[in-house]
């Protein structure tokens, strides 16, 4: 199943052959990942691989990651990536875990709120899941402010979880399962 959601502003889509350098662009941008450090890239031949393989999954029968390309609907400029990642198929729907991330220049102004609450309808409503998760560091502040106004429960919070810049850094782990979901 190919995935293009719209919201107001912003199409969020899949990945085609043609966005290998937007999507180069991004993962290796350092304000942009400097919270995903581990899913940063670091070379054009690494993003290679790792483009095909985000391209192989897209068209699986069994698939597996649902991160989606996000631009302004106006300009077609890209604006970051939205998604999540199936970690198990339970009985009752999907249990994914989430992320997203955005260029700086777009930070404050309401686009990941739009594309996480189009998200959320996109993951109930047509792809089964039954459990959403997600999280970050308490230092930002922006990304836990996203999950707040999208209606998701706090539901753990993680002192000293991760070594980040230097210190041990806190997280916390936000969630929605489906019957929150239509409660909202």
């Amino acid at each position: 199943m190919s995935v293009c959601l719209e919201t107001a502003r912003l199409i969020l889509r899949d990945y085609v052959p043609e966005d290998l350098d937007a999507y180069f662009r991004l993962k290796t941008d350092e304000e942009t990942m400097y919270y995903l450090q581990d899913i940063r890239l670091s070379s054009r031949e690494e993003a290679e691989r790792e483009f095909a393989e985000v391209l192989a999954d897209a068209v699986s029968p069994d698939r597996r990651f649902y991160f989606l390309h996000m631009e302004w609907k106006d300009t077609g400029e890209q604006v970051g990536s939205i998604g999540y990642t199936v970690r198990e198929a339970a009985l009752s729907g999907k249990l994914v875990d989430a992320g997203y991330f955005s260029y700086r220049k777009f930070w404050g102004q309401g686009c990941m709120t739009e594309a996480l609450r189009r998200l959320l309808a996109f993951a109930f409503e047509e792809d089964g899941v039954y459990r959403f998760s997600t999280g970050c560091l308490t230092e930002n502040r922006g990304s836990e402010r996203v999950m707040q106004k999208c209606g998701l429960i706090k539901e753990a919070e993680k002192p000293d979880w991760t070594w980040h810049g230097g210190k041990l850094k806190t997280r916390v782990e936000y969630r929605l399962l489906r019957q929150e979901w239509t409660k909202s």
